[in-house]
């Protein structure tokens, strides 16, 4: 019946509104605290004024400021360095079989160790090599585990162009280097910035290593906020500061390449 109908779908968007409110509740009230004075961020019952952006500026102004800068530096290095080289081996794997099964799995097992087994060995050899606390060692070490699940990634994208896409290059003229760059790479753009965002996101968060390897120059943002904590307690309202600007530049990536994710180039590029 056209009623019941209407009604079931009714639900079905209130009960979409629940979850995601729910969803978006943590995130909502770390926007409150932080716009809140430090000595109403945690009172009780809970305040909603006088809004403020102090915190904003106390985090930005403090060592939470260069750590920023220094994530985003980075990041950004592990894209550009690690994507092209991801590109490429990814390609190598599906179209050439390279190292055969046995590179393939072992491009896969290192996703499978704990972050903390290679922690001491890493701390150790960039100590000998006098890289500790720079920002080289930030990369090297991001580079270790960022650039294998990049190659997998694309290794699925590259796997699903159909090779006569090449074979027609290869008729016209073109090079196999050509046909990569002309052909393969264009068809494959939703991979590769997706795979971009992911290796970005991935360095962007991670602590460990970041907690380890840097120095007081060069500490990113999980360890900044970590030193929120001082002796008068968490510092609430200015670790809700920085976890709101941390979010944004992750949420405006997010959304774009949610935008890439469904272009569908590949498919139209067979058609």
């Amino acid at each position: 019946m056209p009623g019941s109908s209407k009604a079931l779908k009714t639900l079905g968007h209130a009960l979409l509104w629940v979850f995601s409110l729910a969803f978006l509740l943590p995130l909502l009230w770390t926007l409150r605290s932080a716009l809140l004075p430090e000595g109403l961020a945690y009172a009780l019952p809970p305040a909603f004024g006088p809004w403020t952006l102090e915190n904003f500026l106390r985090v930005l102004e403090g060592p939470f400021g260069k750590a920023f800068r220094n994530s985003l530096l980075v990041a950004s290095l592990v894209v550009l360095v690690g994507l092209p080289l991801a590109a490429g081996l990814g390609f190598a794997l599906a179209r050439h079989r390279l190292g055969g099964e046995g590179l393939r799995f072992g491009v896969l097992a290192t996703q499978m160790l704990p972050p903390i087994v290679l922690a001491l060995p890493l701390f150790a050899l960039f100590r000998t090599l006098g890289l500790s606390g720079t920002i080289w060692a930030l990369l090297l070490a991001y580079l270790a585990f960022a650039l294998p699940f990049m190659t997998w990634l694309l290794l699925g994208f590259f796997q699903g162009l159909p090779r006569e896409l090449e074979e027609a290059a290869y008729v016209d003229g073109a090079t196999p280097l050509q046909a990569f760059f002309r052909v393969v790479l264009p068809l494959s753009a939703p991979g590769l910035f997706a795979a971009g965002v992911l290796g970005f996101l991935l360095s962007w968060n991670e602590f460990l290593f970041a907690l380890l390897l840097s120095g007081r120059e060069t500490q990113t943002i999980p360890v900044a906020l970590s030193t929120l904590v001082t002796q008068r307690g968490v510092l609430f309202a200015q670790v809700a500061a920085g976890v709101v600007l941390s979010v944004l530049p992750v949420a405006l990536l997010a959304r774009t390449v949610d935008r890439y994710l469904v272009a569908g180039l590949t498919l139209g590029a067979v058609k």
